[in-house]
């Protein structure tokens, strides 16, 4: 099909700025490494994915972002947060935005992608123990995987349109910054930016995503263009360890 655009690139252009917040560590994210570590099948986190708070370390994170949007030119600063209602990432944007003049609205279409199936096995898990979902996610690809009772990437980007849509209509001109997960910030720049699926799959498997890591866009006055992407400065600043752990999930 010779001539087809892409066409995914979202119309943000009557955004002055839009950001998007990785949420801070989480205590699911720690024992989502150690199982990895361990060679461990199943992930051993108590509470459901909603539930999964931050670390102590993850609160800092959060607090570091703060400083970050505190030490912005007033007229710099987010007018407007959306945020996942998952506890880790209100949290985060509950110590972010502490004594700043920032009005935080929860919106579910942020929430993390959901697993079904899959939820809480590790890599090694999902191929011990549902070999047929592991060949079927390696054929189909992350982009258009589905596990059963979960979305694919393709399913988020569906409430991602949805949410844009309307923060585009709410806030014309505005600065928005989003508290959203790992697939957000990757799946917010493939709308924003019209990246197409190689590009997409390529940059993820090329980048660990931050906690707290900031991504953000400003407006030439035709469209948003990259600001940063996965930066991490601001923790360093206020001497804050960088850590990089996948969400909790069974992705390769």
């Amino acid at each position: 099909m010779n001539g087809i655009q892409a066409g995914n690139r979202e119309d943000m252009a009557d955004l002055q700025w839009l950001g998007v917040v990785r949420h801070g560590q989480s205590t699911g994210n720690v024992l989502a490494q150690q199982a990895e570590v361990g060679g461990l099948e199943e992930i051993a986190i108590p509470e459901r994915d909603a539930d999964v708070p931050l670390s102590e370390l993850g609160r800092e994170q959060a607090q570091a972002v703060g400083q970050w949007i505190a030490d912005l030119p007033v007229h710099e600063r987010p007018q407007v947060a959306v945020v996942s209602p998952y506890l880790r990432t209100r949290q985060t944007a509950e110590l972010a935005l502490a004594g700043l003049d920032v009005p935080a609205v929860l919106d579910e279409r942020l929430r993390d992608r959901e697993l079904g199936i899959l939820d809480l096995l590790t890599a090694r898990g999902v191929e011990a123990r549902l070999p047929l979902e592991a060949a079927r996610r390696r054929r189909l690809g992350k982009f258009y995987y589905r596990p059963p009772g979960g979305e694919s990437w393709a399913d988020v980007l569906l409430r991602l349109r949805s949410l844009l849509g309307d923060v585009r209509g709410a806030y014309p001109g505005g600065r928005v910054i989003l508290f959203g997960h790992e697939a957000i910030v990757m799946l917010v720049r493939y709308l924003v930016e019209g990246l197409d699926e190689p590009t997409l799959i390529q940059l993820a498997r090329a980048t660990a995503l931050g906690n707290c890591s900031i991504s953000s866009w400003r407006s030439d006055g035709e469209r948003l263009r990259p600001e940063r992407f996965n930066a991490v400065e601001h923790l360093h600043r206020e001497g804050t360890p960088a850590t990089r752990q996948e969400d909790v999930n069974a992705e390769v």
